[in-house]
Parts: structure tokens; sequence; C-alpha cells
């Protein structure tokens, strides 16, 4: 009777333990928001938008553009203080300078970290 009790608890959490991996298989991953800040002419509530990219950063961001000019290229984010080479690894994906600015949500450096580090 005590096996017949065991051999039923087991095949339950085994069923129990079956179920839930396919529910976490069938439930998409979080994906990223799709788009691209244009750094050139982003306000700095659209340049916040970018991961790792706080207000204080957006409006040093702002600051740099309009004591120096338009980017010349994307890589010259680097120049502002607060972004070194990780924080625009993050970005780089995300940043243009030309064209429309087409993100709309923030992006979060985890939701790019936990991935497999593609878009």
């Amino acid at each position: 009777m005590i096996q017949t009790l065991l051999s039923q608890t087991s095949n339950r959490a085994l069923t129990a333990l079956l179920l839930l991996a396919f529910v976490a298989a069938a439930v998409p991953a979080a994906a990223a928001p799709q788009g691209v800040v244009n750094v050139n002419s982003a306000d700095a509530g659209q340049l916040a938008l970018l991961p790792r990219i706080g207000p204080s950063t957006a409006a040093r961001i702002v600051e740099f553009r309009e004591a120096n000019g338009p980017f010349k290229a994307a890589e010259d984010l680097m120049l502002v203080r607060g972004i070194g080479e990780r924080t625009y690894e993050l970005l780089e994906s995300f940043v243009v300078i030309e064209g429309d600015t087409t993100l709309t949500e923030k992006v979060r450096a985890s939701e790019l970290e936990s991935g497999d580090g593609e878009r």
C-alpha cells in the first residue's frame, strides 16, 4: 500500500513537472521593443527610451549635440559622459543618425542581456 501511494505521488509530481515544462515552452519570451532613435533629432524623452539611458544621460546627449553639432556617427555617443563601450553595445542596434525615430517604448537592458544577444 505504501509503495502504491508513493508510486501515485511520484506520477502526480512527474505529471505536474511535465505540464509546467509544456506551459513554459508554450509561452513566448517577451521580445525587446522594436524601432530606432535618431540621436540627431530626438528629444530627451525619446532618447530616454534607449537601454541604460535615463533622463540625466538623455539631457547630456541633447546638450552635447547642441554644443558640438549633429553626431557624425552613432559611435560618437561614447563622447557623452556616462556612455561607455558597454552601454554603447546595448544602444548600437537602436541608434541611427538619419531618418525618423520609431522607437515608442522603453528598452530595458535586462531584456537584451537575458536573451541570446541577437535582435
